[in-house]
């Protein structure tokens, strides 16, 4: 394995991702990449050879092995962990889109003819919802990869006898599984690491979500607040305005205003009168 290019897709994908995305690229590349590859080949390695029933009928043991063991943990798990890192992959795939269009943009118009991203990395437009799929897609596959355990595994755990009479077997025979308890660690680690990582993906889905609301909220407030100030400023203008045409009609006026009596007693009288 090419450790180089492993550390610069791993540093490529951990430059755009959130503070809850750094956190679950770590978790999956450190607790469970190098953890299957260290020791989970290991552990499976000998299953087969190490499966024995109490029988010499010959094919019994392949038969009861296939019937418990439908699909190796080994290779359930190296899909798992190739379908949970694609996605990341694909958003480092989309920011460098980003730049090689951008870079053409600018050899095509020159500096001086604008950009078309301010940023290529910033999770915006497409980008946004590139990561906000993989994501899902992140999440979708450990749940359903879980679940496929859960349904072949009952309770994520191996016994140390197994019961079998498929044929050719001539009765129920006796199994025995090889090194059950130290599988039954492994799996467990893998399984809490993929809840933890389900959660991390949740967390961020939701941190995601969540700001892109308040930043169209406060979009949307700032434009309101905008055009409130415009139509006040609009309607004193047509105030000020009002007021000093009706002076000037007022001074141009050939009627004389009205003025006050000259005992204003006598009018307050009248009146009441």
């Amino acid at each position: 394995m090419n450790w180089g290019v492993f550390e610069g897709l791993l540093s490529g994908a951990n430059k755009y991702s959130t503070a809850f995305g750094r956190i679950w690229l770590s978790l999956v590349f450190i607790f469970r990449v190098l953890v299957y590859l260290v020791t989970a080949e290991r552990v499976w390695g000998d299953d087969h050879k190490d499966f024995d029933c109490d029988t010499r009928q010959p094919g019994c043991s392949n038969v009861c092995f296939d019937e418990f063991f439908p699909v190796s943990h080994v290779r359930l798990w190296a899909l798992q962990l190739i379908l949970v890192t694609c996605p990341s992959l694909l958003v480092v795939m989309h920011v460098a889109y980003r730049q090689a269009r951008e870079k053409r943009h600018q050899e095509a118009v020159g500096k001086d003819g604008g950009r078309l991203y301010l940023d290529p990395g910033k999770k915006r437009g497409g980008l946004w919802w590139t990561y906000v799929c993989s994501l899902v897609f992140k999440a979708g596959v450990d749940a359903a990869f879980l679940g496929v355990f859960h349904s072949i595994y009952p309770r994520y755990t191996l016994p140390r006898v197994v019961k079998c009479h498929a044929a050719p077997c001539p009765n129920v025979v006796d199994c025995f599984i090889s090194k059950p308890e130290e599988k039954n660690i492994f799996t467990l680690f893998m399984v809490i690491t993929a809840l933890i990582c389900i959660v991390l993906n949740l967390v961020e889905l939701a941190y995601l979500v969540s700001k892109r609301c308040r930043e169209c909220l406060a979009a949307r407030k700032a434009r309101s607040e905008s055009l409130d100030h415009r139509l006040d400023w609009v309607t004193s203008s047509s105030k000020q305005g009002d007021l000093l045409s009706g002076d000037l009609i007022f001074l141009g006026s050939d009627v004389p205003p009205p003025l006050l009596p000259d005992h204003p007693q006598d009018h307050v009288k009248k009146t009441m009168l």
